[in-house]
Protein backbone atom coordinates (compact mmCIF):
# COMPACT_ATOMS: atom_id res chain seq x y z
CA UNK A 1 0.00 0.00 0.00
CA UNK A 2 1.52 2.99 -0.96
CA UNK A 3 2.13 5.95 1.85
CA UNK A 4 -0.22 8.80 0.38
CA UNK A 5 -2.88 11.83 1.40
CA UNK A 6 -5.85 11.88 -0.46
CA UNK A 7 -8.54 9.12 -1.29
CA UNK A 8 -7.16 6.90 0.37
CA UNK A 9 -6.82 8.29 3.75
CA UNK A 10 -10.59 9.50 2.97
CA UNK A 11 -12.12 6.25 2.18
CA UNK A 12 -9.59 4.25 4.80
CA UNK A 13 -9.42 6.86 7.53
CA UNK A 14 -12.32 8.28 7.60
CA UNK A 15 -10.25 11.96 7.32
CA UNK A 16 -12.44 14.68 5.99
CA UNK A 17 -9.97 16.20 3.56
CA UNK A 18 -10.83 18.57 -0.21
CA UNK A 19 -8.30 16.59 -1.94
CA UNK A 20 -8.35 14.04 -4.38
CA UNK A 21 -5.63 11.39 -3.96
CA UNK A 22 -2.98 9.69 -1.08
CA UNK A 23 0.60 9.67 0.86
CA UNK A 24 2.11 7.95 4.63
CA UNK A 25 3.55 10.22 7.96
CA UNK A 26 5.63 9.41 10.70
CA UNK A 27 5.01 6.56 13.24
CA UNK A 28 6.46 6.42 17.52
CA UNK A 29 8.37 9.73 16.46
CA UNK A 30 9.02 12.90 17.49
CA UNK A 31 8.24 16.42 16.20
CA UNK A 32 11.75 16.87 14.26
CA UNK A 33 11.32 21.01 14.55
CA UNK A 34 14.78 22.21 12.55
CA UNK A 35 16.77 19.32 12.55
CA UNK A 36 16.04 18.55 8.96
CA UNK A 37 15.52 21.97 7.04
CA UNK A 38 16.20 20.34 3.70
CA UNK A 39 12.88 17.86 4.43
CA UNK A 40 9.71 19.49 2.39
CA UNK A 41 6.40 18.83 1.78
CA UNK A 42 4.91 18.79 -1.92
CA UNK A 43 1.75 20.25 -2.23
CA UNK A 44 -1.00 20.71 -5.16
CA UNK A 45 -3.17 22.57 -5.96
CA UNK A 46 -7.31 21.73 -6.09
CA UNK A 47 -10.24 22.17 -8.22
CA UNK A 48 -11.23 24.29 -5.84
CA UNK A 49 -7.88 26.49 -5.29
CA UNK A 50 -7.27 24.66 -1.88
CA UNK A 51 -3.52 24.11 -1.46
CA UNK A 52 -2.84 20.80 0.26
CA UNK A 53 -0.01 18.69 1.38
CA UNK A 54 0.25 15.47 -0.52
CA UNK A 55 3.74 13.98 0.05
CA UNK A 56 6.84 14.72 1.36
CA UNK A 57 10.17 15.09 -0.25
CA UNK A 58 13.65 16.37 -0.15
CA UNK A 59 15.98 18.98 -2.00
CA UNK A 60 19.16 16.97 -3.52
CA UNK A 61 20.20 20.13 -5.31
CA UNK A 62 19.23 24.21 -4.80
CA UNK A 63 16.78 23.46 -7.90
CA UNK A 64 16.05 20.02 -7.34
CA UNK A 65 13.54 17.91 -4.94
CA UNK A 66 13.29 14.45 -4.25
CA UNK A 67 9.83 12.70 -4.32
CA UNK A 68 8.12 9.29 -5.15
CA UNK A 69 6.50 8.94 -8.37
CA UNK A 70 2.82 7.39 -7.37
CA UNK A 71 2.75 11.38 -6.14
CA UNK A 72 3.22 13.04 -9.27
CA UNK A 73 2.00 10.42 -12.07
CA UNK A 74 -1.10 11.85 -11.78
CA UNK A 75 -0.63 15.30 -12.65
CA UNK A 76 -1.48 16.43 -15.44
CA UNK A 77 1.74 17.84 -17.71
CA UNK A 78 3.27 20.94 -16.69
CA UNK A 79 0.70 21.60 -14.24
CA UNK A 80 2.30 23.92 -11.21
CA UNK A 81 3.18 22.16 -7.89
CA UNK A 82 4.68 23.70 -4.56
CA UNK A 83 7.36 22.48 -1.84
CA UNK A 84 7.37 23.95 1.04
CA UNK A 85 10.16 23.33 3.68
CA UNK A 86 7.77 25.41 6.51
CA UNK A 87 7.78 23.11 9.38
CA UNK A 88 3.81 23.02 9.51
CA UNK A 89 2.07 22.99 6.64
CA UNK A 90 -1.55 22.14 7.86
CA UNK A 91 -3.64 24.59 6.68
CA UNK A 92 -1.23 26.18 3.83
CA UNK A 93 -1.99 29.60 4.25
CA UNK A 94 -0.25 33.07 2.55
CA UNK A 95 2.47 33.23 5.24
CA UNK A 96 3.77 29.63 3.84
CA UNK A 97 6.60 29.80 1.98
CA UNK A 98 6.00 27.77 -1.21
CA UNK A 99 8.87 27.06 -3.80
CA UNK A 100 6.98 26.71 -7.02
CA UNK A 101 8.06 23.95 -9.91
CA UNK A 102 6.91 21.06 -12.06
CA UNK A 103 7.20 17.19 -11.36
CA UNK A 104 9.14 15.01 -13.25
CA UNK A 105 7.61 11.48 -13.28
CA UNK A 106 10.28 8.32 -13.83
CA UNK A 107 9.12 7.40 -17.40
CA UNK A 108 10.05 3.57 -16.00
CA UNK A 109 7.37 3.57 -13.13
CA UNK A 110 5.62 0.04 -12.95
CA UNK A 111 3.43 -1.56 -11.01
CA UNK A 112 5.70 -4.47 -10.80
CA UNK A 113 6.88 -5.44 -7.63
CA UNK A 114 10.87 -5.87 -8.14
CA UNK A 115 11.45 -2.78 -9.33
CA UNK A 116 8.48 -0.48 -9.67
CA UNK A 117 11.02 2.79 -10.65
CA UNK A 118 8.64 4.68 -7.86
CA UNK A 119 11.21 7.94 -8.02
CA UNK A 120 10.15 11.43 -9.03
CA UNK A 121 11.61 14.62 -8.61
CA UNK A 122 10.06 18.19 -8.44
CA UNK A 123 12.64 21.06 -11.08
CA UNK A 124 12.03 23.85 -9.34
CA UNK A 125 11.66 27.41 -10.89
CA UNK A 126 14.38 29.32 -8.75
CA UNK A 127 17.25 27.88 -6.39
CA UNK A 128 16.51 27.11 -2.96
CA UNK A 129 18.41 29.44 -0.66
CA UNK A 130 19.50 28.81 2.68
CA UNK A 131 19.00 25.09 2.46
CA UNK A 132 21.66 22.57 2.37
CA UNK A 133 20.54 20.25 0.16
CA UNK A 134 20.94 16.52 1.39
CA UNK A 135 22.99 13.84 -0.39
CA UNK A 136 22.56 10.84 -2.52
CA UNK A 137 24.41 7.31 -1.91
CA UNK A 138 26.78 6.01 -3.44
CA UNK A 139 26.40 3.45 -6.10
CA UNK A 140 26.16 -0.38 -4.51
CA UNK A 141 26.01 1.30 -1.32
CA UNK A 142 23.99 -1.64 0.93
CA UNK A 143 25.23 -4.25 -1.18
CA UNK A 144 28.64 -3.15 -0.01
CA UNK A 145 27.52 -2.55 3.70
CA UNK A 146 25.38 -6.06 3.60
CA UNK A 147 28.86 -8.11 2.29
CA UNK A 148 30.43 -6.79 5.14
CA UNK A 149 27.58 -7.21 7.72
CA UNK A 150 27.54 -3.56 8.19
CA UNK A 151 23.58 -4.11 7.75
CA UNK A 152 22.66 -6.33 11.11
CA UNK A 153 22.31 -3.44 13.08
CA UNK A 154 22.03 -0.41 11.13
CA UNK A 155 19.43 2.53 11.76
CA UNK A 156 17.66 4.98 9.79
CA UNK A 157 16.05 8.50 10.65
CA UNK A 158 12.94 8.73 8.48
CA UNK A 159 11.08 12.57 8.16
CA UNK A 160 7.94 13.58 7.70
CA UNK A 161 4.36 15.11 7.17
CA UNK A 162 1.18 13.67 7.46
CA UNK A 163 -0.63 11.08 9.84
CA UNK A 164 0.39 9.21 12.70
CA UNK A 165 0.08 5.68 15.13
CA UNK A 166 -3.38 5.23 14.95
CA UNK A 167 -5.30 6.14 18.34
CA UNK A 168 -8.58 3.99 19.35
CA UNK A 169 -11.86 6.45 19.34
CA UNK A 170 -15.31 5.09 19.99
CA UNK A 171 -16.16 5.07 16.46
CA UNK A 172 -13.05 2.88 15.33
CA UNK A 173 -9.34 4.14 14.86
CA UNK A 174 -8.41 7.06 13.89
CA UNK A 175 -4.59 8.19 12.03
CA UNK A 176 -3.86 11.75 14.08
CA UNK A 177 -3.24 14.58 11.13
CA UNK A 178 -1.17 18.20 12.06
CA UNK A 179 0.72 18.47 8.93
CA UNK A 180 3.94 19.49 10.93
CA UNK A 181 7.16 17.74 9.99
CA UNK A 182 7.90 14.90 12.07
CA UNK A 183 11.26 12.36 12.84
CA UNK A 184 11.27 8.65 13.91
CA UNK A 185 13.75 5.91 14.06
CA UNK A 186 13.50 2.47 12.14
CA UNK A 187 15.84 -0.60 12.20
CA UNK A 188 17.05 -2.86 9.27
CA UNK A 189 15.09 -5.51 8.70
CA UNK A 190 16.04 -7.09 5.11
CA UNK A 191 17.58 -5.94 1.58
CA UNK A 192 16.36 -7.10 -2.11
CA UNK A 193 17.44 -5.65 -5.20
CA UNK A 194 14.99 -2.80 -5.02
CA UNK A 195 14.00 -2.22 -1.40
CA UNK A 196 15.23 -1.90 2.02
CA UNK A 197 13.00 -2.88 4.68
CA UNK A 198 12.65 -1.61 7.88
CA UNK A 199 11.43 -2.17 11.13
CA UNK A 200 8.53 0.21 12.37
CA UNK A 201 7.70 -2.23 15.54
CA UNK A 202 7.04 0.51 18.41
CA UNK A 203 7.06 -2.75 21.05
CA UNK A 204 11.11 -2.76 20.04
CA UNK A 205 11.56 0.91 20.42
CA UNK A 206 11.22 1.09 16.36
CA UNK A 207 9.62 4.31 14.90
CA UNK A 208 8.51 4.59 10.92
CA UNK A 209 6.23 6.29 8.51
CA UNK A 210 2.50 6.26 7.96
CA UNK A 211 -0.02 8.36 4.98
CA UNK A 212 1.27 11.53 4.08
CA UNK A 213 5.18 10.38 3.97
CA UNK A 214 5.52 9.04 0.99
CA UNK A 215 8.96 10.46 -1.17
CA UNK A 216 10.42 11.36 2.28
CA UNK A 217 13.97 10.82 2.91
CA UNK A 218 15.27 7.83 5.02
CA UNK A 219 18.64 9.32 6.68
CA UNK A 220 21.56 6.33 7.25
CA UNK A 221 22.07 6.30 10.44
CA UNK A 222 20.23 7.80 13.59
CA UNK A 223 21.39 10.75 16.26
CA UNK A 224 25.27 11.80 16.74
CA UNK A 225 25.83 8.47 13.95
CA UNK A 226 23.24 10.17 11.78
CA UNK A 227 24.46 11.40 8.37
CA UNK A 228 23.13 13.45 5.69
CA UNK A 229 22.77 10.51 2.90
CA UNK A 230 19.81 9.50 2.22
CA UNK A 231 19.61 5.74 1.99
CA UNK A 232 15.99 5.64 0.20
CA UNK A 233 12.49 6.86 -0.07
CA UNK A 234 9.83 5.87 1.78
CA UNK A 235 7.13 4.53 -0.91
CA UNK A 236 5.06 1.43 0.95
CA UNK A 237 4.53 -0.42 4.51
CA UNK A 238 1.72 -1.98 5.68
CA UNK A 239 -1.97 -0.91 6.17
CA UNK A 240 -1.58 -0.19 9.63
CA UNK A 241 1.93 1.74 10.09
CA UNK A 242 2.32 -0.78 12.64
CA UNK A 243 5.03 -3.20 11.17
CA UNK A 244 7.19 -2.21 7.94
CA UNK A 245 8.27 0.63 6.56
CA UNK A 246 9.65 -0.23 2.68
CA UNK A 247 11.84 2.37 1.12
CA UNK A 248 13.36 2.61 -2.52
CA UNK A 249 17.10 2.29 -2.49
CA UNK A 250 18.98 4.95 -3.97
CA UNK A 251 22.19 3.46 -4.80
CA UNK A 252 21.36 0.82 -7.34
CA UNK A 253 21.33 1.43 -11.12
CA UNK A 254 17.95 1.90 -11.69
CA UNK A 255 17.70 4.79 -9.72
CA UNK A 256 20.79 6.38 -10.44
CA UNK A 257 19.81 6.35 -14.06
CA UNK A 258 16.95 8.55 -13.54
CA UNK A 259 18.95 10.87 -10.55
CA UNK A 260 21.38 11.28 -13.19
CA UNK A 261 19.60 13.63 -15.14
CA UNK A 262 19.00 15.98 -12.56
CA UNK A 263 22.27 16.06 -9.94
CA UNK A 264 25.35 15.09 -10.01
CA UNK A 265 25.81 11.59 -8.46
CA UNK A 266 28.20 10.52 -5.77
Amino acid sequence: MKRFLFTMMVSIFGLTLTTVLPAYAITNGQLDGDQHPNVGALIVESETGVKEHICTGTLISPTVFLTASHCTDFLPPDEVVYVSFDTQVDPVTSSTTLHSGRAVTNPNYNQRQSDPGDIAVVQLDKPVKGIQPAKLPKAGLFDELASKGGLNSQKFTAVGYGVHEAEQQPGGPVHPYDGARWTSVSEFNALNKSWLRLSQNASTGDGGTCYGDSGGPNFLGTGSQETDIIAGITVTGDAQCRSTNVIYRLDTPQARDFLDEFVTLP
